[in-house]
């Protein structure tokens, strides 16, 4: 194989290659069990998922590269119609995960433990930096290695972080205008509950952050190089502060 067919890709947690259509990334033990959700995804018909194909000869998992661009966050806020493209890919997305029950406390990459009656194996990590965009439209979610339960709003509230964006200010009246996209998109709950749900999610984001490096948990130790969790600290905060003037153009 030529080396252009070999890329080190950015930003996935824990690091990712793509050799050829495919991409390979290092596993654990939560793996097996995110293989399976994807699995579940892909058979009951959503797009925009990653195929599995297995493990390769040196262990790693190897999933199916889906074409397209990345969103660098910090220098572009996606389009209107790209932004409720991916909310209501992640209504599907939590939807279909209803019917995906996996029992007893299992290993996930945020710790182990069993899935709730009012959980769903949720993304955990649908930043807009792992969304993939071809000719102007939300195509795939990538890099679901931080799957595990929880309550689908967290999901929302990750994704309305990057990409209205709330962690950084755009100015009140259009952050507010954006979130009533994303609440109109989403179909579940009002803005004040999902700007309340970021302060929450975000903040147990950092608090994750933390306990998986004092796990040893050599992919998210990466994220100590772009000063996180103190980074995604100080934005909450600053967020919180901004929060009255978002609802004053709600």
């Amino acid at each position: 194989m030529s080396e252009d067919d070999v890329e080190q890709l950015p930003g996935a947690v824990g690091g990712a290659t793509r050799i050829g259509r495919t991409v390979r990334r290092p596993t654990g033990p939560w793996t097996p069990h995110v293989h399976e959700l994807l699995t579940h995804l892909t058979q009951a018909g959503l797009h925009g998922v990653p195929t599995v194909h297995g493990l390769d000869e040196e262990g790693r998992e190897v999933l199916s590269y889906v074409e397209g661009r990345g969103v660098p966050v910090d220098r572009e806020v996606v389009l209107d119609t790209v932004l409720v493209e991916a909310v209501t890919w992640l209504r599907e997305f939590h939807d279909i995960a209803q019917d995906f029950r996996p029992e007893g406390e299992l290993p996930w990459r945020g710790g182990a433990r069993a899935l709730e009656a009012d959980e769903i194996i949720c993304h955990h990590d649908p930043g807009a930096y792992n969304w993939i965009i071809q000719s102007g439209h939300f195509v795939a979610m990538i890099d679901w290695d931080m799957a595990g339960p929880g309550q689908p709003i967290e999901d929302l509230a990750f994704l309305a972080w990057t990409a209205i964006p709330l962690y950084r200010d755009i100015g009140a009246a259009e952050t507010a205008r954006r979130l009533d996209l994303l609440v109109d998109a989403y179909a579940e709950w009002g803005p004040m509950t999902v700007l309340e749900a970021v302060v929450t999610r975000m903040s147990a984001a950092a608090d994750r952050i933390e306990a998986g490096i004092a796990r040893g948990d050599a992919g998210i130790a990466n994220l100590r190089s772009v000063g996180e969790p103190q980074r995604t600290r100080d934005r909450v905060a600053a967020f919180g502060e901004r929060i009255p003037q978002i609802e004053a153009h709600l």
